[in-house]
C-alpha cells in the first residue's frame, strides 16, 4: 500500500469493507467449490433471497464475484480465487494470535492456583 494515492486507499478500504460482514464470508465459503444460484445460497444460509442478493451485488461490484444469468436464475461464482489466499492469511494470523494468548494465559494459571491454595 506504500505510496498509494488517497483515492486508491479508498478503493482498498472499500474492498476490505466488502469482506467485513460475516454473511458475505459465509457466502464466499459456499462458493468455494462451485457456483450457486441466489436461491441455493439463500437456502444454505437461512437468509432471504433479497438479503443474499444484496450481499452478492456488493461483492460483485468489488470484483469478488462474477454472475451469469441462466433462464430465470442468476448464478454466482468466485471471480478471483486469490480471495481465499487472503482469507487464509487472515485466519492463520488470527489463529496464531489466539494460540499465543492462550499460551500466555496458561503461563499464569499455576500462579493463580498457588494464590488460591494459600488463602
Amino acid at each position: 500500500m506504500e505510496n498509494l494515492s488517497p483515492e486508491a486507499l479508498m478503493q482498498v478500504a472499500a474492498y476490505f469493507q466488502a469482506l467485513s460482514e460475516p454473511t458475505r464470508l459465509q457466502i464466499l465459503n459456499l462458493l468455494r467449490r462451485e457456483e450457486k444460484s441466489v436461491g441455493e445460497l439463500a437456502a444454505a444460509t437461512g437468509y432471504s433471497a433479497a438479503n443474499v442478493s444484496r450481499h452478492l451485488a456488493l461483492m460483485a461490484q468489488h470484483g469478488l464475484l462474477a454472475r451469469q444469468s441462466r433462464g430465470t436464475s442468476v448464478y454466482y461464482r468466485i471471480a478471483d480465487p486469490a480471495i481465499y489466499e487472503l482469507c487464509n492469511l487472515v485466519c492463520d494470523n488470527l489463529a496464531r494470535r489466539f494460540d499465543s494468548t492462550s499460551a500466555q494465559r496458561a503461563a499464569f494459571a499455576p500462579a493463580a492456583r498457588r494464590r488460591g491454595a494459600t488463602r
